[in-house]
């Protein structure tokens, strides 16, 4: 092989490898900022990660809100009819959360099981509701759990 042949290849697999690295860069940020979606199902169930942020959605249970001194720091469950997760959430929530009410919450998981929120949202209208929320409904009534149409259970 000639030495400029040679160089030229030395070039191409540097570029190649750089190109290798960026890629990796690439989607190493990207798994960092994923957030997924889970129902309180599959938190209890173990499936959300611990060391992650990431969403938890489904319903606010009734009678389990529980406003802290402080004025700020709310507790509540939210549940997809199956299970129950306590969610604890400092700042103002939205005008629209309310007991009964679909909810998104962004945050994390802690080690005794309470996920601590740095974000709340509700639903902005009454035909509305986030489409993560609505599937985890929609699967737990499927899964047998005695409610209506829209997953909310029946007293």
């Amino acid at each position: 092989m000639r030495a400029a042949r040679k160089k030229r290849l030395y070039l191409v697999a540097l570029m190649v490898i750089g190109v290798g690295i960026a890629v990796a860069f690439a989607l190493n940020a990207f798994n960092q900022n994923l957030m997924f979606f889970y129902s309180p199902t599959e938190v209890i169930g173990g499936e959300a990660p611990r060391d992650h942020t990431f969403r938890l959605g489904g319903l606010v249970s009734e009678g389990s809100v529980q406003r802290q001194a402080d004025g700020l720091t709310v507790q509540f469950d939210v549940t997809d009819t199956l299970k129950n997760v306590k969610i604890q959430y400092t700042g103002i929530l939205p005008d629209l959360f309310r007991e009964g009410q679909g909810i998104v919450a962004l945050g994390r998981l802690r080690d005794d099981g309470v996920f601590v929120a740095d974000e709340v949202l509700a639903k902005h209208d009454e035909n509305y509701m986030p489409p993560e929320v609505a599937d985890s409904l929609q699967a737990a009534h499927e899964a047998g759990v005695a409610g209506n149409k829209e997953g909310v259970a029946k007293p």
